[in-house]
């Protein structure tokens, strides 16, 4: 439920990422900071994916959109702990400090990825475009999770990070 028509100024508006191995979505806000907007993938098997085409792709979108923030999807397990696929998130995050200026949190993403699943499955779309889809809207519902309950979100610290790395839990990386 949106907030009170009193509230509706408009707001800085944040980019939200769901990084993976072969994709990243993009989700915006929209700029009264209410819902989020699925806005692209970038596949990272193109060639404007690979290496800094990635990262140099999402500052393009942080200055296209004039976001004041970054929020990553951070996958934490069922459990609580954090796991390898945590440290090649904060991995991404510490590589995209290069190339954005702004502020990046965290959002615990457990099951955003099903939840984008049954929400593509429930529109009737083919095996292949839900497969086209799946990482935006994984990205729009961490988004939205950000700006549902901002307080929520914490601040990615690299040199926190750094100093407390996620221990392995004996996953591959």
């Amino acid at each position: 439920m949106p907030p009170p028509a009193a509230d509706a100024t408009p707001k800085p508006r944040v980019l939200g990422l769901d990084p993976g191995d072969r994709r990243i979505g993009v989700a915006v806000s929209d700029p009264l900071g209410w819902t989020a907007q699925p806005v692209t993938v970038i596949d990272l098997k193109s060639p404007k994916g690979t290496g800094d085409r990635a990262f140099e792709s999402i500052r393009d979108l942080v200055a296209e959109y004039e976001a004041a923030a970054v929020i990553v999807g951070l996958p934490v397990n069922m459990d609580g702990s954090h796991g390898p696929r945590v440290r090649v998130v904060e991995a991404f995050i510490r590589r995209l400090r290069e190339y954005v200026s702004i502020p990046i949190h965290t959002v615990d993403e457990r099951l955003s990825t099903v939840e984008a699943e049954e929400a593509l499955l429930a529109q009737g779309l083919s095996r292949d475009k839900r497969k086209q889809r799946i990482d935006v809207v994984a990205a729009q519902l961490i988004l939205q999770r950000y700006l549902d309950r901002p307080d929520d979100a914490r601040p990615f610290d690299a040199a926190e990070n750094d100093a407390n790395p996620t221990p392995n839990d004996g996953g591959d990386l």
